[in-house]
């Protein structure tokens, strides 16, 4: 058995470039489980191992692997920071104890790290800080700190102090014990000493010493009181004390230094086991029924309890399926069976094993608090539960954002369609905020994601990995329909041609609905005119109508309807037939209800160098944006605006123009808003175009 304690499950996760792999790689190459070290920018790193990671130095798809420090037992997952694959942290957080989130020396506190940070608070993950980079221009450790508390209202406790900045960044000042590690120019991590504290860093290190040991107190009345007797706490009561405010999110120990340069990492890594918490030490994971209701159970991390997993993560490599799961509690055999609660179907665990990026090393069973993979698994996806067949139970599902962005595709050779459907089902079954359709009328095979760099990569995969050469449409907006006035109104649906006929008659109020109330239903018949087993009948005929509205076809959002009154026959009238009523009913009645087009709008968060400020608002203002906010920073200015998304294709293109190369942005799906009549007026033409085609 092993001791539970000795396990971090951790999560590396921050803004595009601040460092993440690298870090990552330091970590493994420490902790002896790689002996020469890969360089993003080369294109070698150990978890970044899809060829369109490489080629473009960003992370896609988070990699986990499993590593030790002094005793310790690390799963790392290693999460993208690019927006557009935010779905890949946020299903990594739900399934770690703690994170490390790094942040850029020089960029600070940048858009992404913000959406990560903000995951990370909802799921309620201890994290440790990471100031990464200071080697480069424009560093500064406490600005960073600074922009820690203003943007992300995180309570930073400073553990290490830098010893020089920039090209002088040589080493750290460690504030729990009061000594300096100075690393050589070798750029080996092992070759540094352990010294005193430079006379000139003496007084700095003893005010951030005593600001860290009155925080760490707080969470403990009596030594609080002996130190204010003066009595100085010991190393052990410290770094319980800041264990304890950590797990509990009163503060986050902060660290610094250069993965790059090598130079801060083992701080860090005595981070990690100090302070992050073990799986026996975070909230068990609430269970839950088949229809989503909390039934008052938790999954506790205890290895005697029946088998509890969730599948966070699926993946399609040279050797087939892998789904990697994370034990909450129980034990995991090779050969048992166990049961998938979405399917309620059980299966058997062929091949159990630890992943390192992507090399494997085969195991014959994990317990609670591991986090492997299982090989050949036929249908688990994403957010599934795993159990014990003979004590079942479902943990609480993972919710995914629906995509905003489309486009189609088509193989160029007749030949490729079967060949696309089965690569395009593996994809899908990977990556949850990647849909696919297939347009009933032209047969055109739709691709949804959540930006264009997303999108991009995945025709990029196809291309590559599976073979397949795409002609590929042009971006398509997830444009959606709602209603703006209240309409009252009645249908009788009448079918008289021998044998039983069909009747069902409904008086109904159409009204609509406060935004992202999706579809809500209310009967309020009294005396049995509409018998009430065949309500949710009209219920059902109103909602399979929405998929489609009447101004060009696109889903309807955000309506309420109420069912007043209506008639039945004794013999005529059945389900079936109020179904029929509530269809024909909604045809009938929407046109009449201020039918509007309505699109989605983006939280865009542009960072630009100060000369180009002007050139970037009058851009977004051109782009019918609306300006939020402008933050000057010490490298640049960030401007956050709300901006629909139809007017945001091929944005990095002009921001790059306008900015020498210089600028960056990031955007998410934020709310629908109305469609200008202009644009309104092209999108249903369009449609009515396409439709008159088929």
């Amino acid at each position: 058995m092993t001791d539970l304690s000795l396990y971090r499950n951790i999560g590396i996760f921050a803004h595009v470039d601040a460092g993440k792999t690298t870090t990552t790689e330091r970590i493994l190459k420490l902790t002896g489980k790689i002996h020469k070290l890969g360089e993003v920018h080369d294109g070698a790193a150990t978890t970044d191992f899809m060829e369109q990671e490489q080629e473009r130095g960003i992370t896609i798809q988070s990699a986990a692997t499993t590593c030790f420090w002094k005793d310790h037992r690390f799963n790392i997952i290693d999460t993208p920071g690019h927006v557009d694959f935010t779905i890949e942290v946020y299903r990594s957080l739900k399934v770690l104890d703690g994170g490390v989130g790094v942040f850029c020396g020089s960029g600070g506190v940048e858009p992404q790290s913000e959406t990560n940070w903000r995951y990370a608070n909802d799921s309620e993950v201890a994290r440790i800080i990471y100031v990464n980079k200071l080697d480069r221009m424009g560093a500064d450790f406490y600005r960073v700190v600074d922009q820690v508390k203003k943007v992300l209202g995180a309570n930073a406790l400073i553990m290490t102090l830098p010893i020089g900045i920039e090209d002088d960044f040589v080493g750290v000042i460690d504030l729990m014990e009061m000594k300096a590690w100075i690393w050589d120019d070798s750029g080996d991590p092992m070759k540094y000493e352990i010294v005193d504290i430079p006379a000139e860093y003496k007084e700095k290190a003893d005010e951030y010493r005593e600001m860290m040991v009155e925080t760490a107190l707080d969470q403990d009345d009596d030594l609080m009181e002996k130190y204010l007797e003066g009595e100085q706490p010991s190393i052990a009561d410290l770094k319980r004390c800041i264990r304890k405010g950590t797990i509990s999110l009163d503060f986050f120990p902060t660290f610094c230094g250069s993965a790059f340069k090598n130079k801060g990492v083992q701080p860090m890594l005595d981070g990690v086991v100090d302070y992050l918490p073990s799986p026996t030490e975070v909230k068990p994971q609430p269970e839950v029924d088949l229809e989503g209701t909390a039934t008052g159970e938790f999954a506790e991390v205890d290895v005697n309890k029946p088998m509890r997993a969730l599948a966070f993560k699926i993946m399609d490599d040279r050797f087939g399926a892998l789904t990697f799961i994370r034990i909450y509690s129980g034990k995991l055999e090779k050969g048992s069976t166990i049961l998938n609660t979405f399917t309620g179907k059980t299966e058997r665990v062929g091949r159990i094993v630890e992943m390192h990026a992507d090399d494997r090393i085969e195991l014959d069973g994990a317990q609670a608090g591991d986090i492997v993979a299982i090989v050949g698994m036929k249908n688990v996806q994403t957010g599934h539960t795993l159990c014990d067949p003979k004590q079942p139970a479902t943990l609480e599902p993972m919710v995914f954002p629906d995509p905003v962005i489309s486009i189609a595709v088509a193989p160029k050779d007749k030949g490729g369609s079967e060949k696309m459907g089965i690569a395009i089902g593996k994809m899908v079954q990977e990556d949850p905020s990647f849909r696919v359709e297939t347009d009933e009328d032209s047969g055109e095979t739709i691709l949804k994601g959540m930006g264009e760099l997303h999108l991009d990569i995945k025709v990029d995969i196809l291309k590559r990995t599976h073979g397949i050469e795409l002609d590929v449409g042009k971006p398509q907006v997830a444009y959606r329909e709602t209603i703006t006035q209240i309409t009252e109104d009645s249908y009788t649906h009448k079918k008289q041609s021998g044998g039983s006929g069909q009747f069902a008659k409904i008086d109904y109020v159409i009204t609509p609905g406060e935004p992202g109330s999706g579809y809500e239903f209310e009967s309020k018949v009294t005396g049995g005119n509409v018998p009430r087993e065949y309500w949710p009948a009209v219920e059902k005929g109103f909602k399979l109508s929405m998929e489609k509205g009447v101004l060009a076809g696109y889903p309807l959002l955000d309506i309420k309807v109420t069912l007043m009154d209506g008639g039945f026959h004794a013999v005529d009238s059945s389900a079936v037939a109020f179904e029929i009523a509530a269809k024909a009913a909604y045809r009938q009645t929407i046109p009449k209800a201020g039918p509007q087009l309505i699109e989605p709008i983006m939280k865009v968060d542009v960072f630009t160098p100060e000369d180009h400020v002007g050139d970037v608002i009058g851009d977004l203002n051109r782009r019918r944006g609306m300006i939020k906010s402008q933050e000057a920073g010490i490298t640049g200015v960030r401007i956050k605006a709300d901006c629909p998304l139809s007017e945001m294709f091929g944005y990095i293109g002009d921001l790059r123009t306008m900015t020498s190369g210089r600028g960056q942005f990031s955007m998410e799906f934020s709310h629908y808003l109305p469609c200008p009549k202009n644009v309104a007026d092209e999108v249903i033409k369009e449609a009515q175009e396409r439709n008159a085609k088929k």
